[in-house]
């Protein structure tokens, strides 16, 4: 597995990123066979992995931190802070005061001293992000955290993040987390270039689209998503940017076959292909998931293959928009009308 760097920090980490919101009980709720993934991700050269305080309230933290153990210091690990961590409504956000308490918790269940990457979950527009860089520096300079980063920012709340570190010589966001999958293209237009312009690293989420190019489902499947199986406008079956969806991954499943290739390989091969991209974080299950993610490291698609995709999805076209979980979502009728 050929690295690559984060940015500009001079690491170098796996194209492929460990996500681990599916160790605990939102997912593998088995703590032994979810530390043997670990590991086996971990012997296949993946150095870097990624969870969040929320997955499954905190277990996923925990179970990485066990699964680490001596290998630690092999391991650029990340984490984030934000969503809601109980009723109190100050146990979440980016405000300084929960910040200080997260980082904590997050250490404690790590069972490390310090967070390779500590991540803002997703941007407020409740809180000043002055504020939140200015306790990120903090951590910063206590040697707690070693690097900072944003998730699911759009491309204008990155440059202001990356301005005010600048006029404020606060610790810069050095790395951003964004949707992407040959279905979900909307960064391509102003997330990746701005990522790219400030020197930033790009860890990708989702680069099977939630299932949809998993091989999963598909138009003559029994268990292609149905409303009332997903009631999510994500797959909501009665939309017809998902029946279009449908459609696509059939064509993309034959252009997987024609290059010989699987269709995971295909979607996870086009992600990492991007140059803008740094990693694409994958988020396995069992250790089947886990094991059909990794040959698409090693995978150059072709101009032709990519050629191909394009005609199938436009660049920086996302099929459906409630695919894009990111941003403060300007458009929303609430946002661009009057009361």
């Amino acid at each position: 597995m050929q690295y690559r760097p984060l940015g500009r920090t001079g690491v170098q980490v796996s194209p492929l990123c460990l996500g681990a919101m599916m160790f605990g009980p939102w997912g593998n709720d088995d703590e032994q066979d979810s530390i043997r993934i670990i590991h086996a991700a971990l012997d296949a050269g993946i150095n870097f992995v990624d969870t969040a305080d929320v997955y499954s309230a905190g277990r996923s933290e925990e179970i990485v931190g066990k699964a680490l153990g001596d290998r630690r210091d092999d391991v650029f690990l990340a984490t984030k802070f934000f969503m809601p961590m109980g009723d109190d409504p100050n146990h979440r956000g980016g405000s300084r005061r929960w910040i200080m308490r997260a980082v904590e918790d997050s250490l404690r269940r790590l069972a490390t001293d310090h967070i390779d990457l500590y991540q803002v979950h997703r941007p407020s527009p409740d809180t000043d992000i002055d504020e939140t860089l200015g306790a990120l520096t903090d951590l910063v300079q206590h040697g707690k955290v070693r690097y900072i980063g944003s998730s699911s920012f759009s491309g204008s709340q990155i440059v202001e993040a990356q301005w005010a570190a600048k006029d404020n010589r606060f610790a810069r966001f050095v790395t951003e987390q964004p949707p992407y999958s040959i279905l979900v293209r909307g960064i391509e237009e102003d997330v990746l270039p701005a990522v790219q312009r400030h020197g930033m690293g790009t860890l990708t989420y989702s680069p099977l689209a939630g299932g949809w190019l998993s091989g999963r489902w598909r138009k003559d499947s029994a268990s292609s998503p149905t409303s009332s199986a997903r009631p999510s406008a994500r797959f909501d079956m009665s939309i017809s940017a998902n029946q279009r969806k449908l459609d696509i991954v059939e064509d993309l499943a034959v252009l997987a076959e024609q290059s010989g290739m699987t269709l995971i390989d295909l979607a996870i091969a086009f992600v990492i292909n991007h140059p803008g991209v740094t990693a694409a974080i994958v988020g396995p299950r069992t250790m089947q998931q886990l094991e059909s993610y990794l040959p698409a490291a090693d995978i150059t698609l072709s101009t032709d293959v990519l050629d191909r995709i394009d005609e199938l999805v436009a660049p920086g076209l996302t099929l459906n928009p409630e695919d894009n979980s990111y941003g403060t979502h300007e458009l929303t009728p609430h946002a661009r009308r009057r009361n």
